[in-house]
């Protein structure tokens, strides 16, 4: 029953803040300046005409932005925006305040699930992946936590999405190393969807481009941006910024590069395709001097990546942040106290893409086993972020009265409908001492290999699905993108 009072405000899911709306506007006005004043590197021809020709300012590869030029372009990214998985049921909806996790892109190392060794990815785990994702509830969009070596060079994107978008329905976030790939990998989502104009009408999938920190758009990364605004693909446009390394090592500084940097994108597709949906964001952390890494466990990777959504959401964009990950080697303890600080910063900012669930090794190993540890550990935080329901049947108050003092609330009819709302735990462990003792003393460890091990081998996911002539289609794309890559090269 919702609530009838007059003016009654409800709070839905709660929110915290970093920032002021005084220092957003203060970053949002840095941003217009350093954009205005300082610009940004360009690498490619056909995009500084389009700037040039809507009125910035060019200076060999330098392109100066006016504010009235970004102003313009915010107005015209959609506020809503729906991802569909390939058999057109909608999955996605980016709009505040909506968060959706998933693992991260492009590792160099895989644990193996079996073998537990770190090695090189293999083709066969960005499958891995997809399967295990495929049954994990909580977890709303697919990377492949790899970079395939064992295909041929310069053409594991295609691959890694041929393989990963049939063998899971939930939405892929794909990437490609130049507009050769993303060509291949839309041609796969078309396939998929049912032909070019279906795509159109229920997308499958988002394509995640990165410029370079300090305020460099390189030809690739503006050249996949530019196809996917031709074609009204939905893209990513974030930077991996690091604090006192290619950004300011103050946080607010480091705010406005990334923003400036993502802000390059978000106006060139717009210049583009007025309309087509764009998010920003990226890895936002800091280098850690003493030991010369990228952290991705720094406690602010949480302030930053929860300021940058408030930025994010300041100028009426979506935003992809970064959660669920860890500096330590392996799924343990460690990364366990990491990953909840991150999802549940990542949930109570409203960051609406958060990616890197199973990034271990700041960032060089995908680990299967932390994304199912962070799937346990982003249903917890969702039930934080629901908040409390305030309404009549909730209040109790006629249970409260017939119950009386001394009584119990096991019987009753309101006990049996709300008990099964409360959240149940699928790895967390609360057995008595004798039950645990009974049933092998199994650590959270233990439990997380189980479960993982129980999907691959009784969770087929949807390939079974698809149909044979899609199969070999999508089979033909992937042949010809290898005979790309041999003809064309890899740049």
């Amino acid at each position: 029953m919702a609530n009838d009072k007059t003016n009654c405000i409800v709070n839905r899911s709660p929110r915290f803040s970093f920032l002021s709306e005084d220092q957003k506007q203060t970053i949002f006005h840095g941003m217009l300046k350093v954009l205005q004043d300082t610009g940004a590197n360009v690498h490619h021809e056909q995009a500084r005409e389009i700037f040039k020709k809507h009125g910035c300012k060019i200076d060999g590869i330098r392109v100066y932005i006016p504010p009235n030029l970004v102003r313009q372009a915010l107005q015209s990214v959609p506020l809503m925006t729906t991802i569909f998985d390939w058999e057109g049921n909608p999955r996605i909806y980016i709009e505040e305040n909506r968060s959706y996790f998933g693992p991260g892109p492009t590792l160099v190392y895989f644990r193996d699930p079996y073998t537990m060794e770190r090695r090189k990815c293999l083709r066969k785990d960005a499958t891995t992946v997809a399967r295990v994702c495929d049954a994990l509830p909580n977890i709303g969009f697919v990377e492949g936590l790899v970079t395939i070596s064992d295909v041929p060079r310069g053409t594991d994107d295609v691959f890694e999405f041929a393989d990963m978008i049939q063998n899971t329905t939930t939405p892929i976030m794909a990437w490609s190393y130049q507009r050769g790939g993303a060509r291949d990998i839309h041609r796969i989502g078309c396939i998929m969807a049912g032909g070019e104009e279906a795509f159109k009408k229920k997308p499958n999938y988002i394509l995640y481009s990165e410029p370079i920190s300090p305020l460099v758009s390189d030809f690739h990364a503006i050249d996949k941006l530019m196809y996917c605004a031709e074609h009204g693909i939905p893209q990513d446009y974030s930077p991996c910024a690091i604090g006192g390394g290619t950004v300011p090592a103050t946080h607010a500084g480091q705010l406005v590069v990334a923003l400036s940097e993502s802000m390059v994108g978000v106006v060139l597709s717009q210049l583009i395709n007025p309309g087509t949906c764009i998010i920003l964001g990226g890895v936002q952390s800091i280098l850690d001097m003493r030991r010369g890494i990228y952290s991705y466990g720094a406690p602010e990777l949480n302030v930053l990546s929860g300021g940058l959504t408030e930025m994010a959401r300041y100028c009426g964009l979506p935003m992809f942040g970064t959660a669920g990950c860890t500096d330590t080697k392996v799924m343990e303890i460690q990364s366990g106290i990491e990953a909840t600080l991150q999802i549940h910063t990542s949930m109570l900012t409203g960051a609406n893409f958060v990616h890197d669930c199973g990034y271990t090794e700041s960032g060089k190993t995908g680990d299967i086993f932390q994304t199912v540890m962070d799937d346990e550990i982003i249903s917890m935080a969702r039930i934080i972020e629901d908040g409390i329901e305030v309404n009549e049947e909730t209040l109790a108050v006629d249970v409260i009265n017939r119950v009386g003092s001394g009584g119990h609330y096991l019987y009753e009819d309101h006990t049996m409908k709300w008990f099964r709302k409360h959240w149940r735990p699928t790895l967390m462990d609360r057995q008595s001492y004798e039950d645990w003792d009974k049933n092998g003393r199994q650590t959270m460890q233990d439990r997380i290999i189980k479960k993982t091990r129980d999907i691959l081998e009784n969770h087929e996911g949807p390939i079974s699905r698809v149909p044979k002539d899609v199969q070999k289609d999508v089979r033909k794309v992937v042949d010809e993108a290898v005979e790309r890559v041999e003809r064309e090269g890899l740049d």
